[in-house]
């Protein structure tokens, strides 16, 4: 009797046992499988691209950059009228928060970029892939990089007006013949906010504020926008329109009766804009970030921006001489003296123009 109840104890035991491991096995398994089901659902936050570059040539590049990385990419373009301005704003008020969350900037034009550098808010990268490019392009303390670049043009249609009508310095746009003619893009944002800067370096404020002040008295029209002053030439509610280069080349593409001059700013040349790229710092992905960059700033993507009805010139010399393109006659006024100039030419524009 005492053996067999002894026999049963140990048996007990051992099925007690065996329950217990097998008890501990499947809570093994199920937290093994709860890691991986967590693992793979958990989100993973894609590197953002501020982007003020047009969307439809954008989008095109950044396709290709996650065909040859398999990087996702979450973009956030700007509004057509508030090109640029509307993200920079963005990148200080979320710097100023603490969180910042853009991880790349690629703009439309330089001016705003030099200007975020100086306030502390785009981290150094030297790309590998920048160092073909002119150093006039690429800020000496590595926090930004120029590409691509666009020209500012008096865009006309030769069924309406011919080219010995048309004013050949900027300055004359505010003598009455022509500003009654004429429309202008608000130049708070976007390129038309750099021109104005850029008139402002190369002329002094006295006589840019002048320049201004006749514009409004002797009608110049003001538009939402580059694209809005080409339309309005379009749609013969102007003669003339400020814009760049590119908006020309996309209105003649879809059909329209369009041409472009180069006028002098009073130098020799016209104001050249290119795009710039730069890491936005505290990016929450710095890997990503730099890779992003890479392919921005390189040889391929100025092709296809140069190829594309953008007909952006590229910067590269080798790469103009291959594609046929020469720069038309440009301004010498620098790029830091244009943002040097930005406040003063921004304030006179709100006091005369935007009132």
């Amino acid at each position: 009797m005492q053996r067999t109840a002894s026999h049963q104890q140990m048996r007990a035991q051992r099925i007690n046992w065996i329950a217990l491991v097998g008890l501990a096995t499947l809570l093994t398994l199920l937290s093994g499988t709860g890691c991986e089901r967590s693992a793979e659902t958990e989100p993973k936050v894609k590197p953002v691209v501020y982007c003020s570059v047009d969307e439809t040539f954008a989008r095109v590049v950044l396709k290709v950059f996650k065909a040859r990385t398999d990087i996702d990419l979450d973009i956030v373009f700007d509004s057509e009228a508030g090109k640029t301005t509307g993200l920079v704003n963005k990148i200080v008020a979320e710097a100023a928060a603490g969180r910042p969350r853009a991880d790349v900037f690629w703009s439309s034009e330089i001016f705003s970029t030099i200007l975020l550098a100086r306030q502390g808010l785009l981290g150094p990268y030297d790309s590998p892939a920048a160092a073909d490019i002119p150093l006039r392009y690429r800020d000496s303390n590595h926090r930004w990089t120029a590409t691509s670049t666009r020209a500012r043009v008096l865009a006309f249609d030769p069924t309406q007006t011919t080219r010995n009508e048309l004013p050949t310095r900027w300055e004359q746009l505010a003598e009455p013949e022509f500003a009654k003619q004429f429309t202008l893009a608000n130049p708070l944002f976007g390129t038309t906010r750099g021109h104005v800067a850029a008139m402002f370096a190369l002329w002094g404020p006295e006589r840019g504020c002048a320049f201004l002040a006749q514009l409004r008295d002797n009608g110049m029209q003001l538009a939402d926008s580059n694209g809005a002053t080409v339309r309005a030439v379009i749609g013969k509610r102007a003669t003339l329109a400020a814009t760049d280069t590119d908006d020309v080349w996309v209105a003649r593409r879809g059909g329209f009766s369009l041409d472009l001059v180069y006028p002098d700013m009073g130098d020799g040349g016209t104001l050249l804009i290119p795009c710039s790229v730069a890491i936005v710092k505290g990016s929450p992905n710095p890997d990503a970030a730099r890779k992003i960059v890479d392919f921005l700033v390189s040889a391929e993507v100025e092709r296809m921006l140069a190829q594309s009805d953008s007909r952006n010139i590229p910067v590269r010399q080798t790469l103009r001489d291959q594609l046929g393109l020469k720069l038309p006659p440009e301004s010498a006024v620098s790029y830091d003296a244009v943002a040097d100039a930005m406040d003063e030419a921004v304030a006179a524009v709100r006091d005369i123009l935007i009132r």
